[in-house]
């Protein structure tokens, strides 16, 4: 097979990997060295299909031993397989990053024979382009759960960032269609790296220099509407794993019916609004101070699909607000729609010489559209109290649209 029809087949086999992150890193070019990966070195784009623009993203195979029911690369499918060697994902990696093409290698891997065979020859890989090509450009890779520590500490020593998947978001869940993965192999790797980052961590305030170990950190991706779970069940599983691992990232990939399975859903279209929502519901814990119990609590397991998270939140506790804009605390501040980070601090930062005006308050950058339906300024209130009407005047243009469409696609089933 030649070079570039494996290419083709194995960047297309990739696309559905979303976790492509591509910042973080501050590792420098160096004198006779090829490439960087600081913070400024890497800028990216998306395809429509998920693909990530500057990076070189593929897999070195498309073969696996697992046959996991969602996997357009399960063991069972009647796919075209192809394989590159160590030497010609160098080969185009350099050629690549010299034409300008790319600004980087995001490289994942069907597992061939077992993990640690598999992480042996991502290694090979990264050890090629770092030591034998000096190349400096950022690179991510995978850590196969049920890869041996030492590998995995050696790989981390070559690489910008790694990601586990954890693609399905509960232990049920991954015994009905990946029957040969466990959530405890999968969470070993991600609580190995953690524990690496923070002994690195605790080297630095002794004031040591410890080798570089995965400097941009470490990444997941779920599965969006493979299995049941609610967002509720999902968002919890992103707050823990912030918590407990210390993710940099969490990335949602809505389920594509690619593949047919008898435990698979049967659906009309990927739900992409959903995914968008959980998306902006893991800024809001991640920047916002909220909790996954506050924005999805037993009552309501699930988004209001034509709202954002923020908004679907408020709507739930209008006995909070309006609140006075002068005298708010900053932190509820950040809890009202069209508010965010940096117009709460402009907020914060200018009632401190005086109280806001309504025209000095729409020159802070906030929404305001949106805002005066939960703030009164000087003791005035500039929204609707009608519940119903308040609602309407949230409802994304996208949301409704959305919405409108499954309803469509609902009455042709």
């Amino acid at each position: 097979m030649e070079l570039e029809e494996k290419l083709a087949i194995l960047a297309d086999a990739a696309k559905y990997d979303v976790s492509c992150a591509s910042s973080g890193s501050k590792q420098r070019n160096t004198p006779g060295g090829t490439g960087n990966a600081s913070y400024a070195g890497i800028c990216h784009s998306w395809a429509a299909d998920g693909r990530c623009i500057s990076l070189l993203k593929i897999l070195m195979t498309n073969s696996c031993i697992y046959d996991c029911e969602y996997c357009v690369n399960r063991r069972s499918h009647d796919t075209k397989r192809a394989m590159l060697t160590v030497e010609e994902i160098v080969r185009v990696t350099m050629q690549f990053y010299r034409r300008n093409y790319i600004e980087g290698l995001f490289l994942s891997s069907g597992i061939v024979r077992s993990p640690d065979y598999t992480t042996e020859l991502l290694l090979c890989v990264a050890k090629t382009l770092r030591l034998r090509e000096r190349f400096n450009g950022y690179i991510h890779m995978k850590a196969i759960p049920g890869t041996d520590e030492r590998l995995l500490d050696e790989l981390g020593r070559h690489v910008d960032r790694m990601s586990v998947n954890m693609e399905l978001p509960s232990e049920p869940s991954l015994r009905l269609l990946a029957p040969q993965k466990t959530r405890k192999a999968i969470l070993s790797p991600m609580k190995f790296i953690h524990d690496r980052l923070e002994e690195q961590s605790e080297e630095r305030k002794q004031k040591r220099r410890p080798a570089p170990f995965v400097p941009a950190g470490q990444s997941t991706q779920l599965i969006v509407g493979a299995s049941g779970e609610s967002d509720r069940q999902i968002l919890r599983l992103t707050e823990g794993l912030y918590r407990a691992v210390g993710l940099k990232r969490v990335y949602y990939s809505a389920y594509v019916p690619v593949m047919r399975g008898k435990n698979l859903p049967v659906i009309v279209q990927p739900p992409l609004l959903r995914e968008n929502r959980l998306y902006q519901a893991d800024w809001l814990l991640r920047y916002y101070h909220f909790t996954a119990d506050e924005l999805l609590p037993e009552s309501a397991p699930d988004f209001d699909l034509a709202l954002d998270p923020k908004a679907f939140w408020a709507l739930q506790h209008r006995e909070l607000f309006p609140v006075e804009v002068n005298r708010a605390p900053y932190e509820l501040l950040l809890r009202v729609p069209g508010v965010g980070v940096a117009s709460a601090r402009r907020i914060a930062a200018l009632r401190r010489y005086g109280w806001l005006s309504l025209d000095s308050l729409r020159r802070v950058g906030l929404v305001w559209k949106r805002a005066r339906h939960f703030l009164t300024v000087r003791g005035k209130y500039y929204g609707w109290g009608d519940a119903e009407a308040l609602r309407n005047d949230l409802v994304s243009v996208r949301g409704q649209k959305a919405m409108e469409e499954m309803s469509l696609f609902e009455g042709e089933v």
